[in-house]
C-alpha cells in the first residue's frame, strides 16, 4: 500500500483523456465534516480501501446540494428528470495505489429514476428521499426525508458568506473538498471500482450555518451526539464532467 503523496492529490483533478459519459452541476453546496476515529472509518470500509488522512485525523463529511442539468453525452437536459436534490454522506479514502478519492456511505435523491441509474450502473448507495429546499435573502431552507426512514427528516438553513481564496494545495479545505475520483462496491460480483468527475476547482465561501441536522449521518452508523461539525464550508457551484467507472486494480 502507498500513501497518497500531494503530486497524487493533484494529479486525481486532471481531466481524463476518455470522453465523458455525462455532464452535471452541482450548486449551493454546503459542506459539513466531524472529525471521526480512523479505526472506526477503518472497520466500515470494504477490502483494497484505506481511510485518507489529514495530520493523522479523518473526517466523516454531509454535503446537501442541488444537481442541475444532468444529461448523458450528446443529449439534452429534460426538466423532469436533469434537476434534483441530493444529499450525500461521506469520508475519504486512498486505494492500494496511492489514489485519493471519496467513500459514500449515502446518497439520498429525490428522483426515482436518478436512484435507479445511479444504483444500477454506478453501484452507489441512492436512497429515494423527499425533499424541497427554498431560498429567501440568500439563506437556504433545506431539507430531506429518506422515504425508508419517515419520520426522521434533515432539515438545514445556511447561505454562502465571505469568498475566500482558492484552498493550497495540503490544507484541511483542499483535502476535504478537492476530491475527484469516488470508489465504490459492486457486491455481486465483489469487485472494487473508481469512477472520475472534472471540474474547475470550487469558488470556496465561509458557511453561515443557522441550523444542521446530524441523522443521515447517524443513519449512516455514526453517532455524532449533537456536535457542531469541526469544519464548514460553502461554494456556489461547479460544472462537471464525469466519466465512466473502471475497476481498481
Amino acid at each position: 500500500m502507498r500513501l497518497p503523496t500531494l503530486d497524487d492529490r493533484q494529479r486525481v483533478s486532471d481531466r481524463p483523456g476518455d470522453p465523458a459519459v455525462m455532464s452535471q452541476r452541482w450548486t449551493n453546496l454546503l459542506f459539513l465534516h466531524w472529525e471521526v476515529s480512523p479505526d472506526q472509518i477503518q472497520q466500515t470500509l470494504p477490502a483494497g480501501l484505506t481511510v485518507d488522512l489529514h495530520g493523522g485525523k479523518a473526517y466523516l463529511g454531509l454535503v446537501p446540494f442541488y444537481m442541475r442539468d444532468i444529461r448523458p453525452r450528446f443529449a439534452p437536459a429534460l426538466p423532469g428528470v436533469s434537476h434534483f436534490l441530493e444529499m450525500n454522506v461521506r469520508t475519504y479514502v486512498h486505494d492500494r495505489h496511492g489514489n485519493p478519492g471519496v467513500w459514500f456511505y449515502s446518497l439520498d435523491a429525490n428522483r426515482s429514476l436518478a436512484v435507479a441509474i445511479a444504483r444500477r450502473f454506478f453501484h452507489l448507495p441512492y436512497h429515494r428521499a423527499k425533499m424541497s429546499a427554498h431560498q429567501k435573502n440568500g439563506l437556504i431552507g433545506y431539507r430531506c426525508e429518506r422515504l425508508s426512514r419517515p419520520g426522521e427528516p434533515s432539515t438545514f438553513s445556511y447561505r454562502g458568506g465571505k469568498a475566500l481564496a482558492g484552498p493550497e494545495p495540503g490544507s484541511l479545505d483542499y483535502f476535504l473538498l478537492e476530491r475527484y475520483l469516488l470508489f465504490a462496491h459492486d457486491p455481486k460480483r465483489n469487485r472494487l471500482l473508481s469512477g472520475q468527475v472534472h471540474h474547475r476547482p470550487y469558488p470556496v465561501h465561509t458557511a453561515v450555518v443557522n441550523s444542521f441536522s446530524s441523522d443521515a449521518p447517524r443513519q449512516a452508523g455514526f453517532d455524532l451526539n449533537g456536535k457542531p461539525p469541526t469544519h464548514a464550508a460553502f461554494s456556489p457551484g461547479v460544472d462537471v464532467k464525469v466519466f465512466a467507472t473502471k475497476d481498481v486494480d
